[in-house]
């Protein structure tokens, strides 16, 4: 490929050693050949603000590499969101604080940082269903991915679903995993199902390998006294599971209102207000 690619710099005199010019299409494509597409687009544009404000040299490059380097960026975090299948619209700014009050606002801008995930820290979100553990995780799974980290979210059915798949397979091969080498491992909605023998085997194995390798993050409607029955009544396996994910954990219990219960009750509300009557089948 890098073969392919100095032919056809040097068939359009870009190699070897190309000559000065004022041409922007020719400094364009040289843009181009060092992978400067953004700053290759943006050029023109950033050439007639510079003669507007009548911008120095330095400030004409800082302004192209500004460009380059923003949306670059932009193009990961893209990329990023996109493999490490988060749901679409959560964030920290959304998230109605005053209606669960029993979430520190504080506590949550403190894990916002990431410093958790730097150190290899986990999570735990419980409480009971629709208080906001998904929008909260989700949310530091989107922040997780600003920072730098990567992310891989998924459903704790979706997990299990792929952990009998990959059973047989090596560590050496397994460590490689999407689950085992992201920076975050984020798993949803424990607690619904109690796990088979087999499962909770599988899950551990997931837990051991991470444990002070990378960051987990679950959200569970299960207090911890009750994780020894949800994995398939183990009493030792749910204690040394345990011992790893709390190791240096931040465990936050969420106790308050549903989110949908009261959407439920804005959305009766409204239709009663306007005179709306459910609809009767024939």
């Amino acid at each position: 490929m890098r073969i392919e690619m100095t032919r056809r710099l040097l068939a359009e005199g870009i190699l070897p050693s190309p000559a000065p010019t004022e041409d922007v299409g020719a400094l364009q494509k040289r843009l181009e050949a060092l992978k400067l597409d953004f700053a290759a687009e943006g050029l023109s544009d950033l050439l007639t603000t510079s003669v507007k404000e009548s911008w120095n040299a330095s400030q004409f490059l800082d302004a192209l590499l500004r460009l380059e380097l923003e949306r670059q960026e932009e193009r990961r975090i893209q990329q990023a969101l996109k493999i490490s299948h988060l749901p679409t619209g959560q964030a920290i700014s959304n998230f109605d604080f005053a209606f669960q009050p029993s979430i520190s606002r504080s506590k949550i801008e403190t894990l916002a940082t990431c410093q958790w995930i730097a150190e290899n820290q986990s999570l735990l979100l419980q409480g009971p269903p629709g208080v906001g553990k998904t929008h909260l995780a989700v949310s530091l799974g989107v922040r997780a991915i600003e920072s730098g980290f990567s992310v891989c979210f998924c459903l704790i059915d979706e997990l299990l679903h792929q952990l009998k798949k990959d059973a047989e397979i090596s560590p050496t091969r397994l460590k490689h995993k999407k689950y085992m080498a992201s920076s975050l491992l984020i798993v949803d909605e424990m607690g619904y199902q109690s796990f088979s023998r087999d499962e909770a085997n599988l899950f551990f194995r997931v837990v051991n390998y991470r444990y002070q390798r990378g960051s987990i993050c679950l959200t569970t409607n299960k207090s911890i006294t009750e994780w020894p029955e949800m994995l398939a009544g183990d009493e030792v396996l749910a204690g040394a599971l345990l011992d790893r994910l709390l190791h240096s954990a931040h465990v936050l219990n969420i106790q308050g209102r549903s989110y949908r219960l009261r959407e439920l009750k804005e959305h009766l509300t409204s239709r009663k207000e306007r005179g709306d009557t459910p609809a009767t089948s024939s």
